[in-house]
């Protein structure tokens, strides 16, 4: 059966640009997909077309069990959205703000109001609830946002580079709000450019490139498809990388990549830590003195490099370049305005 979160060959262009051409998802239940890729990959068209703000082209897709194109209203009920923006009302508190968004859900005002309190408990915003919004730092009101979208605790969650523009400490909270969620069963699809972010969070991860998916596994899977381990030594003279790299050669898989101006040289091996200590005892033998030594793992930088030719760039005002195209500056508070579309008349 599909996961929480399922689409098949999503297709969808703005004039000349295709922003999707033929996605594929599957969201188990209870898990976190990254949906990984630079600027223009098609990140956020996906997610606006997975939650009803954008009618694909083509393909087919089905959040929480529900068809997206046959039953939108459903979906949105279904959903929490975050977006790029923090999307928030700065003329209304951050009480206010969460009990609107309750509201707009036909929760009723007592009901918002007690779930209100306990968001802003849980996003330390509690010791400013009743000021104004345009109050707020940066990363205050993207923590309201992000509230915003879980008044109604819903089963599906998509974020939308939910961390861009903030601080470390931050995004270090909101990680632990995330892992909170999905420990409690939340399925989550999280758009991101930020590699560690993607790496800490997600069970599986999608890296999407010119609107495509161009490989898909867990982070040490395609951390795999890079060509494992890397020996890395700075030795402590210049002089001293002539003997350090015919050391290397004799442990490695493949050529030494040397960095003169930071004395680094780096070589592929197989071996692990076992292997690590004998190069430190033959580097000893050589007389070669080091500052540093260390066996490392490909990074997904390394995977992005290898799978695309080019590095996941942030861009300067946090958008998919692409996404750009369509006009929509939907965020979270815009899918609890757009489940009311035809709800609010009852």
């Amino acid at each position: 059966m599909p996961g929480a979160i399922y689409a098949e060959g999503l297709v969808k262009t703005f004039g000349d640009v295709r922003a999707l051409d033929g996605v594929d998802l599957d969201v188990p239940e209870g898990t976190v997909l990254g949906l990984l890729g630079p600027n223009g990959a098609g990140k956020t068209t996906a997610v606006r077309c997975l939650t009803t703000l954008l009618t694909p082209d083509s393909g087919r897709a089905v959040v929480a069990g529900i068809d997206v194109l046959k039953h939108p209203n459903e979906v949105r009920r279904s959903i929490g959205l975050s977006g790029q923006f923090a999307a928030v009302d700065e003329y209304l508190t951050g009480r206010e703000n969460l009990q609107m968004v309750g509201q707009l859900y036909q929760m009723k005002a007592k009901e918002a109001k007690v779930r209100a309190g306990e968001l802003l408990d849980r996003f330390h915003l509690a010791d400013a609830a009743d000021r104004p919004s345009k109050t707020y730092s940066g990363g205050m009101r993207r923590r309201l946002d992000l509230a915003a979208a879980l008044v109604v605790s819903p089963p599906v969650m998509f974020m939308d580079e939910p961390t861009t523009g903030l601080d470390p400490r931050n995004r270090q909270q909101l990680w632990e709000v995330i892992q909170e969620l999905v420990s409690g069963g939340t399925t989550l699809l999280l758009t991101t450019q930020y590699l560690e972010e993607a790496d800490h969070l997600a069970h599986d991860i999608c890296v999407v490139d010119h609107g495509r998916v161009i490989a898909r596994g867990t982070s040490d899977q395609l951390k795999a498809q890079t060509g494992g381990e890397r020996v890395e030594v700075v030795v402590h003279e210049r002089e001293q990388i002539t003997a350090a790299t015919e050391v290397l050669r004799g442990f490695g898989k493949g050529e030494v990549a040397v960095e003169s101006h930071t004395r680094k040289l780096t070589v592929p091996v197989s071996g692990g830590a076992k292997l690590l200590a004998e190069v430190i005892r033959e580097l000893d033998n050589r007389g070669v003195e080091i500052d540093d030594i260390g066996l490392r793992r490909p990074t997904l930088d390394d995977v992005f490099i290898s799978l695309t030719g080019h590095v996941a760039e942030v861009a300067t005002n946090g958008e998919d370049a692409t996404d750009t195209t369509d006009g929509s500056g939907a965020t979270g508070a815009t899918a609890a305005t757009a489940a009311t579309d035809t709800e609010g008349a009852k």
